[in-house]
C-alpha cells in the first residue's frame, strides 16, 4: 500500500488542506492508499488555522478538528511519497533526513505559505492546492497501474 506525507512547516495551513482535498480527489481516482501530514517545524498540537477552515468549508470539506504535528521518525521509515509545500522542504528532506529526491513531490511547483493572510489569500492557496492534488492523483494512479513506488524525472520531482 502507497504512503504519502504531505508536509509544511507548521502544519496548520497548507498540508492539513492537502490532506483533506488529497482524500476526496483520490476517490475520484480510484486510490487506496494511506495518507497523512505533518510539519517541518514548530510545536505539536496547533489549531488549524481559522482561513483554512473555512475556505476548505467552502468546498464541502471538513478541517476544524485537524492539530498539527510534527514530522516522526516512523513516517520518515514508512513514507513513499513526501508531498512538499515549498522547494525549500524538499531541501530540508534531502540535505537533513536522507530521503531520496525520487521519494519529493513538490506540489503545484511550490505552494507559498498564507499564514496570517487575508480569506482571498487562502483561497487562492486552496486553488492552487486543488489544482495540484489533482495533477497529483494522476501522478499516483500512474505509479500504481504501473506498480512503481517512485517518482518519475517527467513528474516533478524535487531534482536539484
Amino acid at each position: 500500500m502507497l504512503h504519502i506525507l504531505f508536509l509544511c512547516t507548521g502544519n496548520t495551513c497548507r498540508s492539513p488542506m492537502a490532506k483533506a482535498i488529497y482524500a476526496e480527489k483520490s476517490l475520484e481516482y480510484g486510490i487506496n492508499s494511506i495518507f497523512s501530514s505533518a510539519a517541518l517545524g514548530f510545536c505539536e498540537g496547533q489549531s488549524v488555522s481559522p482561513n483554512a477552515v473555512t475556505v476548505c468549508k467552502e468546498i464541502g470539506i471538513d478541517i476544524s478538528g485537524h492539530k498539527s504535528r510534527i514530522i516522526r521518525q516512523r513516517d520518515i521509515n514508512i513514507t513513499d511519497v513526501f508531498v512538499c509545500m515549498t522547494e525549500e522542504h524538499a531541501e530540508i528532506l534531502v540535505t537533513m533526513l536522507n530521503i531520496p529526491k525520487n521519494k519529493i513531490y513538490i506540489l503545484s511547483g511550490g505552494v507559498p505559505d498564507p499564514y496570517g493572510s487575508d480569506l482571498e489569500t487562502y483561497r487562492e492557496c486552496r486553488k492552487n492546492i486543488e489544482k495540484g492534488i489533482d495533477d497529483f492523483c494522476k501522478i499516483v494512479r500512474g505509479m500504481l497501474d504501473n506498480k512503481t513506488l517512485e517518482v518519475s524525472d517527467d513528474d516533478k520531482p524535487y531534482n536539484k
